[in-house]
């Protein structure tokens, strides 16, 4: 009986993390140069369409999604960022992806 116990805990315990979440697809930290200065920007939300929201110090914003290019949030100056896409900020260097 205790092995029963332990197999259907550890399925349990499989099944939980085998389900993705919506930060899943994203990189937890994006770094972009804006005005020779170095930011980091982190994920901070993602919506139910897909964006992702990321924030740094000063109060500046982008957005993103899993098919599209950053965007500058709240402003026209955006950085070396803007334009590019997930794939292309990952290839620059310029995403950080959380490992597990």
């Amino acid at each position: 009986m205790a092995a029963t116990a332990y197999l259907s805990l550890n399925l349990s315990v499989s099944a939980a993390y085998a389900q993705r979440g919506p930060f899943d697809d994203f990189p937890i930290v994006i770094t972009c140069e804006q005005k020779g200065t170095q930011h980091a920007f982190y994920l901070s939300r993602v919506t139910q369409d897909g964006t992702a929201t990321y924030i740094a110090s000063e109060r500046i914003a982008g957005t993103i999604s899993l098919g599209g290019q950053a965007k500058a949030v709240g402003g026209p100056a955006g950085g070396n960022c803007v334009g590019k896409t997930l794939q292309e900020l990952r290839a620059s260097g310029q995403a950080y992806d959380l490992r597990r």
